[in-house]
């Protein structure tokens, strides 16, 4: 009898391992099939607009996108205008086996979708700086509620794998709504305390510093930096060190870099390919851009 539960355990456990590899081929597949991406044609090291003509049915599309794990949810955010928070929200489209959906609209007043890393949550950015979150149940989410709102700013709220999350913040240093006081953060929660502190130099500046887009893992940053006072910014990459800090932020060069425009939003597909990021010298030529970039995190490394 021992002998036969040791080879049922054995068989459930072989019938597990068998289950998890056929989901994650699956999750892989889709990645590489004509229907990833919303069906757009990828691009090479040259960026390009991202599904031009599709996501942006009234106003312009900006700020961060985010796609689940498997590939087949895509989250994006939209506005009327530029600087005014009336009028913007964001959008889900998820492919149902066959086809892409319509955009649907899953938060107002809101901006900056990011999932947890379970996907259990979508974060929002909301006005005044704090953090909105909505739960999932199957394809659709709750309502949008407060979920953080601190004497100090949260913006463009992150999760990593260890459960730290990263931040644009003023950090306790001038007023909430003072941009120019925000650093890149770390920021903390446990039942009894939350912890912010800014990752210091050589990230941050005495100007704003506060769109990123942090690995899952830590292991890079990207930034926008060398802001101008109107707000054009280029994207750079920083990588963490074995004792925690950063080395000296570099270009991701001038196919990306090409000219002077606003450069936020930036966000890595979760299969590590391609980088996106909102580019524009204004309101009429704001677009999401999406750019191959697997190889060249591959370069920068070596560098």
């Amino acid at each position: 009898m021992k002998l036969s539960k040791n080879l049922c355990l054995v068989i459930v456990s072989l019938i597990l391992s068998l289950s998890f590899i056929t989901t994650l081929n699956a999750q892989n597949n889709f990645w590489k099939s004509k229907d990833a991406y919303l069906g757009q044609s990828p691009p090479d090291d040259v960026p390009k607009i991202f599904a031009s003509g599709i996501l942006a049915d009234s106003g312009i599309v900006l700020g961060r996108v985010a796609f689940s794990k498997d590939g087949k949810e895509f989250y994006y955010g939209f506005a009327s205008h530029w600087f005014d928070f009336n009028g913007t929200g964001v959008k889900q489209i998820i492919f149902d086996g066959k086809k892409w959906s319509k955009p649907k609209v899953i938060g107002e007043k809101l901006g900056s979708p990011t999932l947890s890393i379970d996907e259990s949550k979508l974060f929002f950015g909301g006005k005044g700086s704090q953090v909105l979150q909505a739960e999932r149940s199957g394809n659709d989410w709750s309502t949008p509620k407060p979920f953080l709102n601190k004497k100090y700013g949260l913006y463009n709220f992150q999760p990593t794998n260890s459960g730290i999350f990263y931040v644009g913040s003023n950090a306790n240093q001038g007023a909430k709504n003072d941009y120019s006081t925000y650093d890149f953060c770390t920021f903390s929660m446990t039942e009894k305390d939350t912890v912010i502190s800014s990752l210091g130099l050589p990230l941050n500046t005495t100007g704003f510093d506060g769109d990123l887009y942090i690995a899952p893992d830590e292991s890079y940053i990207i930034i926008s930096a060398n802001e101008t006072k109107t707000y054009e910014c280029e994207l750079y990459i920083s990588f963490r060190k074995a004792d925690k800090t950063w080395t000296t932020p570099k270009s991701l060069g001038k196919n990306i870099n090409d000219g002077l425009a606003h450069r936020f939003g930036q966000y890595v597909t979760p299969d590590g390919k391609y980088l996106f990021y909102t580019k524009g010298t204004g309101e009429k030529d704001c677009n999401f851009y999406w750019v191959r970039f697997d190889t060249l995190l591959k370069e920068l490394r070596k560098e």
